[in-house]
């Protein structure tokens, strides 16, 4: 009997991914435990693994193949002594629409394919999976990645395959006369921006008519980018955001970091720590929280949610966007600990190789531009926190103490905080307790 293995849900969020890579081929045996392929998230890079043994009949989707739909059939196996060609023949259902050769669905079982620490599949609406949802266009992984090369839209496409389904020969045969008819009539785009039967990638909102013809190019969302910027619209529109700032004079931190690198013990010629100012601010948060506990929540409609460690999660800018890797227990790790974490979680965001436990959840957070020279800002919070602390680079300016003028190296600060959870006098403690342990970094030591 035919084994089919779909595409997981690597997160309690993932709705589809990317089928970056496979790692097997047809006629390759596999058994239970081997990394079959490589999924692209909007976070990460992982790698898939098969839990059934067997011969793999079919690859379902092609490689490089965007926007599967978590529980799509990926690909199919044949158990022992079935015979792969008939196997391999049989049409297989995808995103609820058969493949392009046959019209008739096997009978077989279906096999999910897991990757460590994932422990369920998100389950799909019905109407995702049977084709009936109105704005769906139906299309082979190829008409798809032919359509998205040429700049075509598949919407304006009839389809030939089973149940009107969009196929290769569809998207080739899609001529010039009629791209041009469609996209005057329906987005009012003139049709001297077709050519060579190909369609520019056209925003229905009609904002490129507000533009010059010719004087931009089109870039499309890649997923990563979509799921941020619809986390950050969902937070503004659903988090009441409030806003405290705070300078710090960072001096002293800054000659107590010089001593502590400099007495880093050497191995290999390489010291085993090298401890950045970014490590020193996830330290004084995290004591911070721990000082007032009151703080350290995160906000639900039925609950109020108080953490017991305090988890800070860091903004690391990778190609596309950013993700946030998180720095468990901060509050009890030493400023060594959480420097090399944080030297390794972010190489492995850099390279999308983090798993999901290691950026989802956390109580707070810390986004620092300080480093492109940028003063101060305000940032956005990233729900579940309640909190996110932005931080400006260090610069000298005239600062006034014990009644005189004297140059210091002064940093700002900005603390948003969602202000069901955090109010505005809470949020001035924990920031008073930040800029305390900030000042007098020595009290992190002790």
């Amino acid at each position: 009997m035919a084994i089919n293995i779909t595409m997981p849900a690597l997160s309690p969020t993932m709705e589809e991914g990317n089928l970056a890579k496979w790692l097997v081929k047809e006629g390759d045996t596999v058994s239970a435990g081997d990394v079959i392929a490589e999924i692209e998230t909007d976070k990460a890079t992982m790698e898939v693994e098969a839990v059934d043994e067997g011969i793999v009949a079919k690859l379902v989707v092609d490689a490089g193949s965007e926007g599967v739909k978590v529980n799509a059939v990926i690909a199919v196996l044949a158990e022992e002594g079935e015979d792969i060609a008939k196997v391999g023949a049989d049409p297989v259902s995808v995103n609820g629409v058969q493949s392009d050769s046959e019209s008739k669905k096997p009978e077989s079982v279906t096999s999910t394919v897991s990757t460590p620490p994932v422990s369920a599949q998100i389950q799909e609406s019905p109407s995702a999976v049977s084709g009936t949802s109105k704005d769906r266009v139906f299309a082979s992984p190829l008409a798809r990645r032919i359509a998205r090369d040429s700049g075509i839209d598949l919407a304006v496409i009839k389809g030939s395959g089973p149940g009107g389904r969009v196929v290769k020969r569809d998207v080739e045969n899609y001529s010039g006369a009629t791209a041009s008819a469609v996209v005057s009539r329906d987005t009012g785009v003139s049709g001297a921006q077709v050519a060579g039967g190909k369609v520019a990638a056209i925003s229905s909102d009609q904002t490129l008519k507000m533009f010059e013809e010719g004087s931009f190019e089109l870039i499309p969302h890649d997923n990563m980018r979509k799921i941020i910027a619809k986390r950050l619209v969902q937070s503004k529109q659903t988090v009441p955001h409030f806003y405290l700032s705070v300078d710090c004079e960072i001096d002293s931190l800054l000659k107590i970091r010089s001593e502590i690198n400099s007495a880093a013990p050497v191995v290999d010629g390489n010291p085993i720590y090298k401890i950045s100012v970014n490590d020193i601010i996830i330290k004084a948060l995290a004591l911070g929280l721990r000082d007032i506990p009151e703080a350290n929540v995160s906000w639900s409609e039925d609950n109020m949610i108080r953490h017991k460690h305090c988890d800070v999660g860091v903004a690391v800018s990778i190609p596309g966007g950013l993700i946030t890797p998180i720095i468990r227990n901060a509050e009890e790790k030493s400023l060594s600990v959480i420097a090399n974490e944080m030297k390794d979680l972010a190489a492995r965001a850099r390279n999308r190789k983090l798993l999901p436990q290691e950026y989802q959840g956390g109580s707070t957070a810390v986004s620092n531009l300080g480093m492109f020279g940028i003063k101060d800002f305000s940032a956005v919070i990233n729900p579940p926190h309640a909190t996110i602390l932005a931080v400006g680079g260090g610069e000298k300016r005239a600062n006034v103490k014990d009644g005189e003028i004297k140059v210091a190296t002064m940093m700002s600060v900005t603390l948003s905080t969602d202000h069901r959870a955090v109010d505005g006098v809470l949020g001035a403690q924990l920031l008073g307790s930040f800029k305390q342990y900030v000042e007098n970094p020595i009290s992190m030591l002790v």
